[in-house]
């Protein structure tokens, strides 16, 4: 079950929606915290129930460290504690941090390192391919924010029941974003968020439709042309090439962007604001900006719970680049245990290195250019990104540059019944349009997306303010058209789902 599927949208979502509101009704305000802590861990197990035993001890082991920390700082307020407390209590936040890195690390990295070992030692150990459980990058980076924040004394002594309902809720569970508990629990601990509010249900539903059609609609489209393109293992030219890299780094955008606006869509019906995970990050003028902009509470967390702690910019200028540097090669293989993910981390942390090196000469670029430097630069870096071997990521740059077959082929051969459009709206545009404007679709879609994300308001911008007639009309088109593609195509998880 994801955002994007009529199970989640017809059956799941408003039945979690009434039931939560009609027991606040009846007063019934724990019996609402349990159905909805209930509710999410249905939605995740739904995926795979083999693995909710996990996310539960997970959830009971860090609830008890966090509330010994919690209270441990506490009750040394107004004491001279003494240096065994202290160490003590790091040791206590040391071993919360280890179980949770050595539980993400046992599922995401086990096959990765043996992988590894075996080519540089010729060694022959079997790897297990066991199955990533779903969102444990996610909830395990919650929790270890839980603990640093406990340790800090800078949490609540919450209850379990609070606690679960804080890691679980399902409009950020799978995918983020990252959350802090000051930015959840008090929300649910005021009592204006027990009954409905028509204002946030309004706003609810009009950016879900937003986030629903930028899913279904175009990212899911541009998918099929980076599918078909990065593993295809065609030879592409200098059109297809770029067709294929453009369809990627707008697919990722309006996937993640999409399920960004689907979470605070439906974390709004239950009247609880999320973090903005996204700011318009194709705007960007260099790549530090890009990054204050692309899944921002990630890159909050990197600075926070490992940039700074590794030293941050305290130890001289050479040790900020080394952090910096090291800091992105990290967030990479977050993303993934592939060497694919590390030079993708490592690109964006050189170019950040190089960033600071280039403001210190002084010679700041006019902004078109710098823009276009940054979208060229995140747009390559995306090819690594994307691609299963480094042999498929040098086959779409070297098309890339490939300048002698510009006047070839547009695009790699896409049938369109592999679309995402419904069979009336493929017709329409071969019927309407010359074969070789179908065949160069990508672009022309790829100019649009560039047109949406640069020249308009971004979906949080459009949620300021109060919904109006022209608003609502608005969302009600994109969820028609949306739900329209839903029921047409076969529904595709979101790709940081895979993270």
């Amino acid at each position: 079950m994801i955002f994007s599927s009529w199970q989640f949208i017809l059956f799941f979502l408003p039945i979690s929606f009434f039931i939560y509101f009609w027991l606040n009704h009846r007063r019934l305000i724990i019996a609402g915290k349990v159905w909805l802590v209930a509710a999410s861990l249905f939605f995740y197990g739904y995926w795979e129930i083999n693995y909710l035993p996990l996310i539960l001890v997970s959830i009971f082991l860090n609830y008890a460290i966090g509330t010994g920390l919690s209270k441990a700082h506490h009750n040394s307020l107004g004491e001279l504690q003494k240096p065994r407390r202290r160490l003590n209590r790091k040791v206590v936040l040391a071993t919360g941090i280890v179980a949770n890195l050595l539980l993400l690390g046992y599922y995401k990295y086990t096959d990765f390192l043996l992988s590894n070992i075996n080519i540089a030692l010729g060694m022959n150990f079997t790897l297990s391919h066991t199955l990533l459980p779903l969102a444990i990058s996610f909830f395990t980076f919650t929790q270890i924010v839980y603990l640093v924040d406990s340790y800090r004394g800078e949490t609540s002594e919450y209850n379990l029941l609070n606690y679960s309902l804080f890691v679980t809720f399902f409009p950020h569970l799978i995918a983020g974003p990252i959350v802090h508990h000051r930015q959840i629990m008090p929300q649910f601990a005021s009592r204006w968020t027990l009954t409905k509010r028509y204002s946030n249900i309004l706003k609810g539903l009009f950016i879900f439709a937003i986030g629903l059609f930028k899913k279904v609609v175009i990212a899911d489209s541009f998918a099929v042309w980076a599918t078909t393109g990065f593993d295809g293992g065609q030879t592409l030219n200098f059109f297809a090439a770029w067709a294929t890299s453009l369809s990627y780094t707008f697919q990722l955008y309006f996937d993640f962007s999409g399920y960004c606006d689907m979470a605070i869509g439906t974390s709004l019906l239950f009247n609880i604001w999320l973090p903005i995970n996204f700011n318009s990050p194709y705007k960007a003028l260099d790549i530090q900006d890009f990054w204050r902009r692309w899944h921002i509470t990630l890159s909050s967390f990197l600075r926070d719970y490992l940039y700074i702690p590794l030293g941050g910019n305290r130890n001289g200028e050479y040790r900020t680049l080394i952090n910096i540097f090291v800091t992105f090669v990290l967030g990479g293989l977050w993303h993934g245990a592939t060497w694919m993910f590390v030079i993708w981390g490592a690109m964006h942390g050189g170019a950040l290195v190089i960033l600071r090196v280039w403001r210190f000469l002084g010679h700041p670029l006019p902004p078109a250019l710098a823009w276009i430097a940054t979208f060229t630069y995140v747009n390559v870096a995306w090819i690594f990104f994307r691609a299963k071997t480094l042999g498929d990521a040098q086959r779409v740059l070297y098309g890339m540059i490939d300048f002698r077959s510009a006047f070839g082929q547009s695009v790699p051969s896409v049938s369109t019944s592999d679309l995402a459009w419904a069979g009336w709206m493929s017709d329409i545009f071969l019927e309407i349009l010359p074969t070789t404007l179908v065949g160069q679709l990508p672009i022309y879609l790829a100019v649009i997306a560039a047109f949406m994300m640069i020249a308009q308001k971004n979906s949080v911008e459009l949620l300021e303010g109060r919904i109006t007639a022209y608003k609502l009309f608005y969302g009600g088109i994109l969820l028609s058209v949306a739900m329209h593609f839903m029921f047409a195509a076969t529904n595709s998880v979101f790709l940081y789902f895979n993270f």
